[in-house]
């Protein structure tokens, strides 16, 4: 697996009662890959015992994870004016209150971009990876505005930046499920294609449920940024232990779905 040597920026909490702008955060730079295909973390590389291993599907199961893969192939275009208004709409959802000056601006680096241009962290995760900020956003919007702003538990001084690991979040989910393969080669993406046959939006959903649960792993492990990798890794863990106990029939009876508030 290639490593391309991508730059992550961790952001100063902001202590409550202070005004989140990104003149007055500072900021630190690492070392470690957090973006793209060049993300250095074990919890997005297959298992070599998996690539021998394939799971029959249903039809019904194939044409979900068909659709699912489409979805996957789009990549962010700046150019297309359904992803500029996503983009926009992910901005009003983040911050009612303020109004956005440009596409390309230095505002973004309020929710956790690396620069002032977005469009250049979606390379890891593509379009996708923005309609995943949507659902949780619209669908959980209480649990968006705590990872956001960081609302919940003891927190580090040096916290993750919050769009940058959503973006890593929907390219390890895809990773861990295999879900760039014809089938699965491994037990759990089978596994999720049964949820997803039942639920269009199970990605969605399991993507919600993934990034509480990394903040809640993160708050666990008395995180700070350089611990970014092992949260990662420790919430892959769980996920997939939930994924795979053999009573749960739905995304909602997973434990770590608790954790979500509307």
């Amino acid at each position: 697996m290639d490593d391309r040597g991508s730059s992550f920026v961790a952001v100063r909490r902001i202590p409550q009662g202070e005004t989140c702008h990104s003149n007055s955060a500072e900021v630190v730079a690492g070392s470690a890959a957090w973006l793209g295909r060049g993300l250095s973390c074990v919890c997005v590389q297959r298992r070599d015992s998996d690539a021998s291993n394939t799971f029959d599907l249903t039809l019904a199961q194939e044409e979900c994870l068909q659709r699912l893969q489409r979805r996957i192939d789009v990549p962010y275009d700046s150019s297309i004016i359904e992803h500029q208004d996503a983009l926009r709409a992910l901005w009003n959802a983040a911050f009612p209150e303020e109004e956005l000056h440009g596409l390309i601006s230095e505002q973004w680096k309020e929710m956790g971009w690396q620069g002032k241009d977005p469009a250049t962290d979606f390379r890891g995760g593509g379009f996708i990876s923005l309609e995943n900020f949507l659902f949780l956003a619209r669908n959980f919007p209480k649990s968006f505005q705590d990872l956001l702003r960081k609302q919940e538990g003891d927190r580090s001084v040096w916290e993750y930046p919050f769009a940058v690991a959503g973006v890593n979040i929907t390219y390890m989910l895809i990773q861990m499920l295999d879900l760039e393969a014809v089938k699965p080669r491994n037990l759990v993406g089978a596994t999720f294609l049964k949820f997803l046959a039942e639920n269009e939006s199970a990605f969605d959903l399991l993507y919600c449920i993934t990034f509480k649960l990394m903040d809640h792993q993160w708050l666990s492990m008395r995180a700070s940024y350089m611990d970014f990798n092992a949260v990662m890794k420790a919430t892959r863990r769980q996920l997939e232990k939930e994924l795979l106990v053999e009573d749960i029939t739905r995304l909602e009876d997973l434990p770590s779905y608790k954790l979500l508030s509307r």
